[in-house]
């Protein structure tokens, strides 16, 4: 069977190995997955991810973060979806709890985050929100 939204599968996947206090989690690669991955890193959500190259596909491996024994990510949402495209110009992106999240853009110039699609003032598609 067909993986019909994998970013969503990412998503969950690190939603649900946080509540299991997992350190880890290995997913599939995409070079979507890791532009999104950049910048979860870059916000500092996750402690570093790698490629893993193996003789069938590559993976990545993303090492998670936590603070005091709690996750550092308290909601991760995917706002747009295959059924579903939402579009926002720079100026109409909401701030995510007072900046302390983040929205993920993909723009023509890439996947950013909302406060670089602010600086640049380009919009684009919305991906998802961290925070």
């Amino acid at each position: 069977m067909s993986m019909q939204d994998p970013i969503a599968n990412m998503l969950t996947c690190i939603r649900n190995s946080q509540v299991a206090k997992k350190k880890k989690i290995l997913i599939y690669h995409s070079k979507f997955k890791e532009s999104i991955l950049k910048i979860f890193l870059r916000e500092g959500f996750i402690k570093k991810y790698c490629l893993i190259n193996s003789n069938i596909n590559k993976k990545i491996l993303i090492k998670l973060k936590y603070l005091t024994g709690l996750p550092v990510i308290t909601k991760i949402k995917r706002i747009s979806r295959p059924g579903l495209r939402v579009y926002l110009s720079y100026n109409k992106l909401p701030i995510v709890k007072s900046g302390l999240g983040v929205f993920i853009v993909s723009t023509s110039q890439g996947v950013i985050s909302d406060k670089e699609a602010r600086l640049f003032k380009i919009g684009g598609e919305i991906i998802c929100y961290i925070f």
